[in-house]
């Protein structure tokens, strides 16, 4: 029998395109507030937003997830567990049948608190790693945060949580580190699981000096081949398709499709990387319900239906990339029906060199930085220790001005 491609409208792919009832990837950011400034922070956290959505607000967001029937959702932040009622949140989510993968620097990752998470069989933990070596990582996420993190790292391991993750942010300077990385996963008995760097956030400021260089795209993606069915992408890889053979993943831009961003105050966004009014679909308390913006909004029904490949569409390996990353091409000011800035053929970079010089970059909407680390550059700042967290939450303080500097403003 001979091997034949399956029929586009038959690909899982070529579905998803269409939108599904509700996201497979769901990421919703509990709080801007952390006590880190890691340069290429995606959503520029660092101060806490006075119109953080309360515990309620987010309960009922939570029973919405369940009546959806969200598999799962993804938090972040911010750092999440700086919330007093975090724990509170994961507990409601669970009971309701929805599970919990959240994403943390370590802060509040204690042994009595790895131990309750390994009892749990609908929580899953990601700890942020940007380097495989101190002098790496605290370069991009600050000082000391790579202690906490191998402490936090620890302390899973010890509690017997077996699988959790490690979530590495690729940059030219720990694409060199990838089997250090691997290395550290394994002796953790965790998974690695590694991302692509975008120009979002603060990330639009490093984006130049820290994307990997094309010599070490390739270098990823044969990196790749050898281990992918170990390690996790998600989609943060697909425009490197076009080297030749597809990775594993959804290999798909899923933005608006099967993946979204509720924010702290209940902004929805297309994508967690488009944080900017262009990609804002609606907000779950204004518009009624987080099911009529990801169902009914103007913007979500745009980006499911058919669409052009533009300029790429000539290329003959558009099918494998399917012209890149949404918000990648957004925030270095290239047009979204255009070639990726890191197109492997090459495309993307002569893209940048034609750029109107007088057309504005897009910025992302909003800026949670702290000034101390709203510059470019690499933020060395201390880590706050990691106490225990409370099992159950008091009530938030008043409402902070947006200029508080402590990420714990309005918290009791």
């Amino acid at each position: 029998m001979s091997a034949t491609a399956p029929p586009r409208n038959n690909r899982l792919a070529d579905q998803f395109e269409a939108g599904l009832d509700a996201p497979i990837c769901l990421t919703w950011e509990l709080t801007y507030a952390c006590n880190l400034a890691c340069s290429h922070c995606l959503s520029s956290s660092g101060r806490r937003d006075p119109r953080e959505l309360s515990t309620e607000q987010c309960k009922a967001i939570i029973d919405e997830f369940a009546a959806m029937q969200v598999f799962y959702v993804n938090i972040g932040g911010g750092e999440p567990t700086v919330r007093p009622d975090f724990w509170e949140l994961v507990d409601h989510a669970t009971a309701s049948g929805v599970g919990v993968k959240f994403s943390t620097n370590g802060y509040g990752i204690t042994p009595e608190v790895a131990q309750r998470l390994a009892g749990s069989d609908y929580v899953d933990v990601q700890i942020s790693l940007d380097g495989a070596t101190e002098a790496v990582n605290d370069a991009v996420r600050g000082a000391g945060s790579y202690r906490l993190a191998l402490q936090a790292m620890g302390h899973l391991r010890a509690a017997g949580f077996r699988g959790f993750k490690i979530s590495v942010v690729a940059t030219r300077h720990n694409i060199p580190q990838l089997d250090d990385f691997l290395r550290i996963a394994e002796d953790h008995d965790a998974q690695l699981r590694i991302t692509r760097l975008r120009p979002s956030g603060r990330g639009a400021d490093v984006w130049s000096e820290l994307h990997p260089l094309a010599s070490q795209q390739r270098d990823l993606y044969d990196w790749l081949v050898v281990n992918g069915e170990h390690v996790l992408t998600g989609d943060s890889f697909f425009h490197l398709s076009a080297y030749g053979e597809s990775l594993p993943g959804l290999n798909l831009c899923g933005a608006g499709r099967v993946v979204c961003l509720i924010d702290p105050v209940g902004d929805v966004y297309a994508c967690p990387f488009a944080i900017h009014d262009t990609f804002l679909a609606g907000n779950v308390i204004a518009d009624g319900s987080f099911a009529t913006v990801w169902r009914d909004s103007e913007l979500f029904t745009e980006l499911r239906s058919p669409r052009s490949g533009g300029a790429c569409t000539s290329c003959e390996f558009y099918d494998s990339c399917r012209g890149g990353c949404m918000a990648a091409k957004f925030f270095t000011g290239l047009p979204l029906d255009g070639p990726d800035p890191e197109c492997v053929r090459g495309f993307g970079e002569d893209a940048l060199a034609a750029r109107d010089a007088d057309r504005p970059v897009p910025r992302p909407s909003a800026d949670h930085s702290r000034p101390s680390s709203a510059r470019p550059g690499l933020p060395q700042l201390p880590v706050l220790s990691a106490g225990p967290p409370r099992a159950t939450a008091p009530a938030a303080g008043p409402p902070v001005k947006p200029c508080a500097e402590d990420p714990l403003a309005g918290f009791a």
